[in-house]
């Protein structure tokens, strides 16, 4: 299976249960959505939600979420468990594809940053934050 096939796949699971994005890429059964991918807390998807649609909290291009402004330790420990669980579910990715794990988060990111709503910031490749 190569990673275009397996990308739509997770990117309904991080979609639905790790990038806090309001929108589903797929429509998948709970089910279907790997394990790894459902690490975080109801608490720390609310909190990422939250600070999303203040700017606090964007996308990034490499497949992790980032903090834009702001030290809140509660909100970073949020973020820490949702790309903890983001890991996992790319670590998956590429054993089932043979992929490297940053190809993997990477390809994510990207679905990840294009799905983001206007108004919320993403982190481009070059290291920047813009805003939708």
């Amino acid at each position: 299976m190569t990673l275009h096939r397996t990308l739509p796949l997770f990117a309904a699971a991080a979609l639905s249960a790790a990038s806090l994005a309001a929108a589903p890429l797929l429509a998948l059964s709970a089910a279907a959505v790997p394990t790894a991918a459902l690490a975080q807390t109801s608490a720390d998807k609310a909190a990422v939600d939250r600070a999303k649609a203040q700017g606090l909290v964007g996308e990034q291009a490499d497949g992790y979420l980032g903090v834009v402004t702001g030290s809140d330790p509660a909100l970073a420990a949020s973020v820490t468990a949702i790309n903890k669980g983001r890991a996992q579910v790319y670590a998956s990715i590429a054993a089932k594809t043979g992929v490297s794990v940053a190809d993997a988060a990477s390809a994510a990111g990207a679905q990840l940053v294009a799905k983001a709503p206007p108004g919320q910031y993403y982190k481009t490749a070059a290291g920047g934050w813009a805003r939708k």
